[in-house]
């Protein structure tokens, strides 16, 4: 996101009549970014909240993922994932670690 003070002197140098990739390499932007702010002008960005993200694959099964670690806290990513596999899971063995490690 370029601060108002960038986004002031990249109009000031398009005035001025310099390429877009001029003023990318003078304000070390891409020169995609640059061109983005030009033909928006002043115009400030309107961000709306974010939407929550997909369904995670490891939902259905996190409360038999905390039974199992509260019941034996030494069980392995690895195990969880084999046995949570038997049951449907269908997911990568990162996530069950990481909920896991969490």
């Amino acid at each position: 996101m370029v601060q108002l003070g960038e986004l002031l002197m990249i109009l000031d140098l398009h005035r001025q009549g310099l390429s877009v990739t001029a003023i990318a390499r003078r304000t070390g932007r891409d020169p995609k970014t640059v061109r983005k702010y030009i033909e928006r002008g002043l115009e400030l960005p309107a961000y709306r909240p974010r939407q929550a993200g997909r369904p995670n694959k490891i939902a259905p099964f996190v409360d038999y993922l905390r039974e199992r670690v509260s019941a034996f806290p030494d069980l392995s990513a690895v195990r969880l994932t084999r046995e949570i596999r038997e049951r449907g899971y269908d997911g990568a063995y990162t996530a069950v670690k990481r909920f896991v490690a969490a």
